[in-house]
């Protein structure tokens, strides 16, 4: 049986009618056309899915749609503000940290959750925090170049 939920997804409100076993990531995508969050694996294994729950990093295929009412939501699309795009997605696009695009963003929203609890990161700490963001196309050194390369950038934006 469907029900009617309130989600705060990128600063707006909106009301959406869901099965109980639907996922954020079917909500997000499906139902509120913001197909910036990937389905990957499916699984809880890739990071491809990643959004942001009242800022911390959460795997959207693996949450129930209904188990996210009342947390701030943020995707990819709403990093960017008044048509800037946030300092980490300038630097994937300035430093080649995107390559097919298929999984940026949700290694953005893994880093952005990373820089926000730790704004200057070790190399091997950041290794260590984004393991769990699979990429096929690189040996991810162009991605950690970008997520470094975003903390000077970053400096009070958060």
């Amino acid at each position: 049986m469907k029900q009617a939920i309130a989600l705060e997804v990128n600063g707006d409100t909106y009301e959406v009618l869901v099965s109980p076993n639907q996922t954020l990531l079917e909500v997000l995508r499906e139902k509120l056309g913001l197909t910036g969050t990937k389905k990957g694996c499916d699984l809880g294994a890739c990071g491809a899915c990643t959004v942001l729950l009242d800022g911390a990093a959460y795997l959207s295929c693996l949450m129930l749609a209904v188990d996210a009412v009342g947390k701030k939501i943020v995707t990819i699309e709403g990093l960017s503000q008044g048509g800037e795009l946030h300092p980490l997605q300038k630097s994937f696009v300035e430093l080649g940290g995107l390559q097919c695009g298929f999984c940026t963003p949700g290694i953005i929203m893994t880093a952005k959750a990373v820089l926000d609890e730790e704004p200057q990161p070790t190399e091997e700490s950041l290794k260590k925090k984004m393991a769990g963001n699979l990429c096929r196309c690189t040996g991810y050194k162009k991605v950690l170049d970008s997520i470094m390369g975003a903390t000077a950038r970053m400096g009070g934006e958060r």
